[in-house]
Order: structure tokens, then C-alpha cells, then sequence
């Protein structure tokens, strides 16, 4: 057991062992990570198309042609990036102090408590969206893989990866299928002709594909979040049951446990230490945002004039990890470089903070946003155009910059990280920081 006060190699990372670099990135994207679930958080069904909800013009129309080159799937990207590096830190840690197989009990309860995280942060603090029940599901697969080379880690990251763009691309080509048998039968179908069950049933796929949520599903969906917390509970039941039993396995799992894996590799890179030369960093920030953001001008220039058609859409589908990836390496290389050169050191002690009480802070953008756009708050949801939700998202980065850094003087950890490593170590963490 690990509850003994005599075991205090097996105890969770402390303060002055920690990488400061790792802590800075971790908290950029956390904060980014706000600038992409805002859109659900306050809009109905206007994450990928603005013309829903939201505002599709001007202003709005920009906020979301720069959330779209630079930051769709990018921040998650590399928080999930970071997840993988932490995996290994944590056990190889444990394994150098002589943990053993202790190594693995300390791992998988540290991710089962992540995994009842994740259910409070759905169900209870109502974000749909979450991540760490995914994270949990997925991080349950990586244990094996902590001792697996660089060489495999990465073969495996980008072969999932792979896997993913092939099945968007039979999405695609079975849109283009359904589009094609529509169109078909609607052409006989205003000839006169009486339809089959069969072409019926393709003139309903056709219809129910190419149609875009109606200002009724619309203003039903804002009413449904105005009211009180139990009928807000019950309205997401439906989506949340969606997104923790078929997202996971149809997207998360390509586009979560491949960074996963391609993180670990890179933690045994040493890449997330800064320890690569400036030349390094700067091809990663060149060539990944060369590729990166081509791919993704080209798809958002394609869904723009399309007026955001779902064959559209699907079709950018195609390209999506490849656009995501190479931009995500292009962020790296920018981060890393900012780190490296010790500039706005102010700034990077706050992220460093940020980052550090990661999961508190994360948690904190769902209590926040509940109370800001549902019913038993403030009732903002859907009231907001796609530009004012990031006044919320400033105010909530300047609260977070100021206040973690303050609590980080007075205590070891964040009060949810504290909760966290005292019950996957079985024992009570020491937590204000002794004078």
C-alpha cells in the first residue's frame, strides 16, 4: 500500500521538481482551449457553422475565420499532447524511486479519478464538450506504452491519425452518395412518379443531411437552457449521452489517443523541455504553420464559399488532422521559442501558475460559463453574437492569470489537484506551502 508514511519516494511531484516549460504550455492551452468551447458553451449548434446562431458577418464572421486557421482543434490538440508527455514523467518517476508494480496501481487510479472528473464535469457542471472522460477512457490504453520506443510511439500516433482521415473520407464519399441518390429521386419525384420505400427513405437521408437547424430547433434549444438547473440537466441528457458513447469511438479515439502517444514521444524527445536548439524550434514553428495553415485557409475558404454546406463540410473533414497537426507543431515551435527567450517572464509565471492547476481551472471554465448563459445563472445563452463570448473568455483568462498565481504562494497545489493526487495516493497531501 502506498497510504504508509514511509514511502515518500511514491508521493506526487513537488514544486521544485516540476518543468517549468511544460507548466507554461499546459497553461496556453488550457486558456485556448476556452477560445473553441465558448461556441458551444453559449451558442445552439454553432460551433461549425456561424450562420446558425451567433452572427455570420463583420466581426463575427473574422472571430471565426481566425478560430478556424488557428485554433480548431489546435489547443486540445496540445493539451492532449502534453497528457501523453505527463503519462511519462509520472511513471518513469515512480519506476527511477523503485515503485514497481506499484507503479501501475498509483497510474490506473490516478486515471479512474480523472474518469469521475470527467462524469461531474458533463453531469453536473452541464459541458458537454468535455475532455477528461475521454482522456480517462483512452489513458486507460497507455500504461503498456510507457516503455515503448520513440520510434513506435510515433508510428502508432500518426497511424491512428491515418485511420481517422481515411473513415472522414468515406464520410465524404458517402455524403456525396446520398447527395447523388436524392437528387435522383427528387428529380422523379417531381416528374410524378410514386416513389419506393427505398427511394423514400433516400429522399429523407438527402433532406435530413443537407438541412440546417431551423430558427424553431434554434429558439427551443436557448429556452431550454433558460431555465432552472434541473431542466437544464435533463434538456442535455440526450447530447451528453451522445458524446461518452458513440463520439468517443467514431472521433476522440483517433483524434485524442494518437497525440496521446505522439506526446509521450515527444516528452522522450525532450522537445517539451526546451532543451532542442532555437533552430529547432523555429523549423517546427515554419514548416508547421506553412503546411498547416495552407490546409487550413484552403478548407476555410471552401466552407466559406459554400455558405457552410454539410457536403462542404465533410469534404474539409478530409484534410482536418493534417491541417490540425502541422499547426499544432507550428504552436510548439512558437511556444517553446517564446519560453526560451525568458521575455514578458511576468507572463510566463502566470501561465506557469495556470497551467499548474490545470484541472481546477478547467473545471472552473464550466462552473463559470453555467452561470453565465444558463437559467439558474444569468440566462446569457444565445444572447451573445459570436464576438461578445470572448469578453466572458477575457475576463475568465485575467481571473485565472491573477488568482492562480496568488493561490500557488500560499499552496502547494490547486484545491482540485490537491483532491486529485490525495485520492490516487491514498493519503492526504500536505497543501498550504509551510512558512
Amino acid at each position: 500500500m502506498v497510504t504508509t508514511t514511509n514511502q515518500p519516494l511514491f508521493n506526487p511531484t513537488q514544486k521544485k521538481s516540476r518543468i517549468n516549460s511544460l507548466d507554461v504550455i499546459r497553461g496556453i492551452a488550457l486558456l485556448g482551449i476556452l477560445l473553441m468551447n465558448i461556441n458551444g458553451m453559449g451558442l445552439p449548434f454553432a460551433y461549425d457553422d456561424p450562420t446558425i446562431a451567433g452572427g455570420s458577418e463583420g466581426l463575427n464572421l473574422n472571430v471565426w475565420i481566425t478560430n478556424n486557421m488557428l485554433f480548431e482543434g489546435t489547443m486540445r490538440g496540445l493539451f492532449t499532447l502534453l497528457f501523453g508527455a505527463g503519462i511519462i514523467l509520472l511513471t518513469s518517476r515512480l519506476e527511477k524511486n523503485g515503485a514497481g508494480i506499484l507503479t501501475a496501481d498509483i497510474y490506473y487510479r490516478r486515471i479512474l479519478w480523472l474518469l469521475l472528473f470527467g462524469l461531474i464535469n458533463v453531469w453536473i457542471l452541464l459541458w458537454h464538450g468535455d475532455i477528461l472522460y475521454p482522456y480517462a477512457i483512452f489513458g486507460l490504453m497507455l500504461f503498456p506504452f510507457r516503455n515503448a520506443s520513440i520510434k513506435k510511439l510515433i508510428i502508432c500516433g500518426l497511424v491512428l491519425l491515418a485511420i481517422g482521415t481515411l473513415w472522414n473520407v468515406s464520410d465524404y464519399q458517402n455524403s456525396l452518395k446520398t447527395q447523388k441518390e436524392g437528387l435522383e429521386v427528387q428529380t422523379l419525384k417531381e416528374k410524378g412518379i410514386t416513389l419506393s420505400e427505398n427511394q423514400e427513405n433516400s429522399l429523407k437521408d438527402w433532406e435530413k443531411l443537407k438541412t440546417k437547424h431551423t430558427q424553431e430547433e434554434v429558439t427551443k434549444r436557448i429556452k431550454e437552457m433558460h431555465q432552472g438547473y434541473w431542466q437544464v440537466v435533463l434538456a442535455k441528457v440526450k447530447m451528453n449521452q451522445f458524446m461518452q458513447t458513440w463520439f468517443p469511438y467514431r472521433i476522440w479515439v483517433w483524434d485524442i489517443l494518437s497525440y496521446m502517444l505522439l506526446g509521450m514521444a515527444f516528452f522522450k524527445l525532450r522537445i517539451f523541455h526546451g532543451e532542442r536548439t532555437n533552430v529547432f524550434y523555429f523549423l517546427m514553428l515554419f514548416i508547421g504553420y506553412v503546411v498547416g495553415l495552407s490546409v487550413n485557409y484552403y478548407e476555410t475558404k471552401l466552407l466559406l464559399d459554400s455558405n457552410f454546406d454539410a457536403i462542404i463540410l465533410s469534404k474539409t473533414g478530409q484534410t482536418y488532422q493534417i491541417g490540425r497537426f502541422f499547426t499544432t507543431i507550428g504552436h510548439i515551435g512558437l511556444f517553446m521559442l517564446f519560453i526560451k527567450s525568458g521575455i514578458l517572464g511576468f507572463l510566463q509565471k502566470a501561465l506557469a501558475a495556470v497551467g499548474t492547476m490545470a484541472l481546477t481551472n478547467y473545471l472552473m471554465h464550466s462552473v463559470i460559463t453555467s452561470i453565465i448563459f444558463y437559467g439558474f445563472g444569468f440566462s446569457m445563452f444565445g444572447k451573445l453574437q459570436r464576438f461578445e463570448l470572448y469578453y466572458v473568455v477575457g475576463g475568465i483568462w485575467i481571473i485565472q492569470l491573477i488568482v492562480s498565481p496568488i493561490w500557488l504562494k500560499y499552496f502547494q497545489y490547486g484545491p482540485l489537484e490537491w483532491l486529485w493526487r490525495s485520492l490516487t495516493y491514498q493519503k492526504k497531501q500536505p497543501f498550504r506551502i509551510s512558512k
